[in-house]
């Protein structure tokens, strides 16, 4: 579960909200948008799976993260 406290975001912990395991499992709306836009930011969406890239480009498409 996530915790409520404000936890630094790192690639790790923005992998597990955005798929759904460890740390991440019970993530909120809000904590899965943080984590998207972490992983669009830093390039490591487009540089993980190809799963990362093709969601967070239809994340940006639906406005639901900033390019």
């Amino acid at each position: 579960m996530v915790k409520e406290t404000k936890e630094k975001m790192t690639v790790y912990l923005a992998c597990s909200i955005a798929e759904g395991f460890c740390g991440g499992e019970g993530a909120t709306e809000e904590q899965q948008i943080e984590a998207w836009q972490y992983l669009h930011d830093t390039g490591h969406a487009y540089k993980l799976q190809g799963w990362y890239g093709r969601t967070a480009r239809d994340l940006i498409e639906a406005g639901i993260i900033n390019e």
